[in-house]
């Protein structure tokens, strides 16, 4: 029988939801279970509302419930806010120090803490071990977990986990499960800086903006690792043109941004592209326009990125639904600038980016350099014009001169507005996109889970991938994630959907943008939106899909 629940923390900023949330879910990878972690916070320093939403199960998940078995409240406002969600045989554990409630679980935790001589942080500690004894999970399991991931004040920490956990009963059994593998918990943002490390990143620019700034972090932190230098220059225009210039000059890079900061970036997107220049451009979407939620959700990017850059643009554009799809797409992506000499764009969102994932750890055995062969000869022309349209790659430094220009060249790179030339060099560049179309059939550009008869087939749009997925296995649906989006997939897709009747999409803006997207395929679907900030319930949708 499948085990399936969900624990929901939350507090104030400052209060350390985010890090309690984080020992939760490595606490339950220990065990074996499936992790999925959802982060909810404001755009506040302290004071507001967060709180990291659990959920763990033996099969994979990765979607909320509305419903929660376990509510840990820090604050008062956290009762007010979730209590409503808690199951009515669910468990409220709370800060007695701080709240007033006649039901639940309460601790004394700022007074446990003050006694033992802890700082205000280990309350959470307090909370964690109230919740491993509730599951009767054995207290070694936890010591484990606080050790791997606490590193100041260890001891202290253990002694109050080991109090508080000796002073409660079990409220349920957990039963330990056994993993038939070994799952890595990772955000979408640190399995895509893994994925770009293993395509050889050399360089990574960012100017930091929220939700795509851990990947400057993760790859900072990680530099002697994963040996990749990070660059945080003036200003997002700085960053892409310090990346083409890195580029050009044969080391791999790559710049992370959200949707305002890719605004700022386009002029130099088209640069690339004319210059035939590699480069990884990771956009991770939030709740615009403008300024607009910093710190929540919405996938109303899509027709940005797709179009981006003036005059007709070459590149690739790509979207990850979850951690593991971040991680393959990073390293796939990267690889694919640099094998075609042109931009790739990566399409993330909030909740992909941030939120905690489980992956299983064999795929990065699959993770892979792939060089593209350099010019070896005389008389080198940068811009060659060839039958596939991919001119033959070459940097400064070696016997001959490279060059890279922004107007129409000729082949060799020099300047030109010769009407024959440059019809010539658009041509060559046409033909390249279709070599790219021509790749995108072979990796095959979609996944596909679910009945494969189905006769409804829903179209994921990001994060709602796993939303999908839940709904496929309830409904006999089927679903097609499309993980290529330019050059489209068409053919893979279109197999696919013989014998489907209906069509849907997922996705979190309020027009529709992939049900737009698919409509210049000839493919017809409705779609299921949501634009509060907030990625779907995966009740609500099975609601909506009961009444559909």
């Amino acid at each position: 029988m499948e085990k399936d629940f969900s624990i929901l923390i939350g507090g104030e900023a400052g209060q350390g939801t985010r890090l309690a949330g984080n020992l939760i879910a490595n606490l339950f990878n220990k065990l074996g279970y499936f992790v999925y972690v959802y982060e909810d916070y404001q755009s506040l320093i302290r004071g507001g509302h967060n709180f990291s939403e659990i959920r763990v199960a033996t099969e994979k998940r990765e979607a909320r419930k509305k419903e929660i078995d376990v509510l840990i409240a820090l604050d008062k406002n956290t009762i007010s806010l979730h209590q409503k969600r808690l199951k009515r045989e669910g468990f409220l554990i709370f800060n007695a120090d701080r709240i007033e409630q006649k039901k639940g679980i309460g601790l004394f935790a700022d007074k446990i803490v003050k006694e033992e001589g802890g700082i205000p942080q280990m309350v959470n500690t307090v909370f964690i071990s109230a919740l491993v004894r509730c599951f009767g999970i054995p207290f070694e399991i936890l010591e484990n977990v606080l050790r791997e991931k606490i590193k100041k004040g260890i001891d202290l920490n253990l002694k109050i986990a080991k109090r508080v956990y000796q002073s409660l009963e079990s409220q349920t059994k957990v039963a330990e499960v056994r993993p038939l593998t070994s799952f890595l918990l990772l955000t979408g943002n640190e399995a895509c800086a893994l994925g770009m490390a293993r395509a050889g990143l050399e360089l990574y620019f960012a100017y930091p903006m929220t939700p795509s700034t851990s990947i400057l972090n993760f790859l900072a932190q990680k530099e002697d690792e994963l040996k990749v230098k990070t660059f945080q220059p003036e200003s997002e225009i700085a960053a892409i043109n310090m990346a083409i210039g890195s580029a050009f000059a044969g080391k791999r890079s790559a710049i992370g941004t959200s949707g305002g900061g890719f605004a700022l970036m386009v002029e130099a997107l088209s640069l690339a592209c004319q210059t035939e220049t590699p480069i990884l451009i990771v956009e991770s979407q939030r709740a615009g326009p403008s300024t607009g939620m910093p710190t929540y959700n919405l996938q109303a990017d899509l027709n940005f990125v797709l179009g981006a850059g003036h005059g007709d643009i070459v590149k690739f554009v790509l979207q990850a639904g979850n951690a593991k799809d971040a991680l393959f797409l990073g390293n796939l992506g990267l690889n694919l600038a640099w094998q075609y000499q042109t931009p790739v764009i990566l399409l993330l969102d909030k909740d992909v980016s941030e939120n905690t994932f489980s992956v299983d750890s064999k795929i990065l055995k699959k993770l892979k350099i792939k060089k593209p062969k350099l010019f070896a000869g005389k008389n080198y022309q940068r811009y060659k014009i060839t039958k596939d349209g991919i001119s033959p790659l070459a940097f400064p430094g070696f016997d001959f001169i490279v060059k890279a220009n922004s107007y129409e060249h000729d082949e060799s790179g020099i300047t030109t507005d010769n009407e024959i030339i440059a019809q010539k060099m658009q041509e060559k560049r046409k033909r390249k996109f279709e070599q790219m179309e021509k790749e995108v059939e072979k990796l095959g550009g979609i996944e596909v889970f679910g009945k494969k008869s189905a006769k409804v087939a829903i179209f994921p749009l990001g994060v709602c991938k796993g939303s999908a997925i839940e709904l496929a296995k309830e409904f006999n649906f089927k679903v097609i994630f499309p993980w290529i989006l330019q050059p489209f997939p068409e053919k893979s897709v279109k197999k696919e959907l013989k014998g489907v009747k209906k069509i849907f999409t997922l996705e979190m803006n309020s027009t529709g943008q992939l049900a737009n997207y698919l409509k210049k395929f000839g493919i017809l679907a409705q779609s299921i939106l949501k634009y509060t900030g907030r990625p779907f319930f995966v009740d609500e949708l099975k609601e909506k899909f009961k009444k559909l």
